[in-house]
């Protein structure tokens, strides 16, 4: 079975910045695409950004020009930088993975990291 493990939600005043961080572990054949969500309290789980394996990406527009996505597709890992932090930005933060295991393509998810961004 996959496991993702995000690391790098933590507190921030407004204009900060912070990298998250997710390694995909398991037994996995290829990696197609893994990418950032994030969910506010009381809202829907959105895109935040995303990367294929031939290293395109694509950004939601609340966050071009602020976070950058990147991948190391030796160690199954994604970050997430994002600078000059909005208290909008504020949620927890959720890795995905579309990965091939045992010959099938499936959708993984880690279980979150919290950023919260302060006035």
């Amino acid at each position: 079975q996959v496991q993702l493990v995000e690391s790098g939600g933590g507190l921030v005043q407004a204009g900060g910045s912070l990298r998250l961080s997710c390694a995909a572990s398991g037994s996995i054949f290829s990696t197609n695409a893994m990418g950032w969500y994030r969910q506010a309290p009381g809202k829907q789980r959105e895109l935040v950004a995303r990367i294929v394996s031939d290293g395109s990406t694509n950004y939601a527009d609340s966050v071009k020009g602020r976070f950058t996505i990147s991948g190391d597709n030796a160690k199954n890992t994604v970050y997430l930088q994002m600078n000059n932090l909005k208290p909008d930005d504020t949620a927890v933060y959720y890795c995905n993975a579309h990965i091939v295991v045992l010959s099938t393509p499936s959708d993984y998810w880690g279980q979150g990291t919290q950023v919260t961004v302060s006035s």
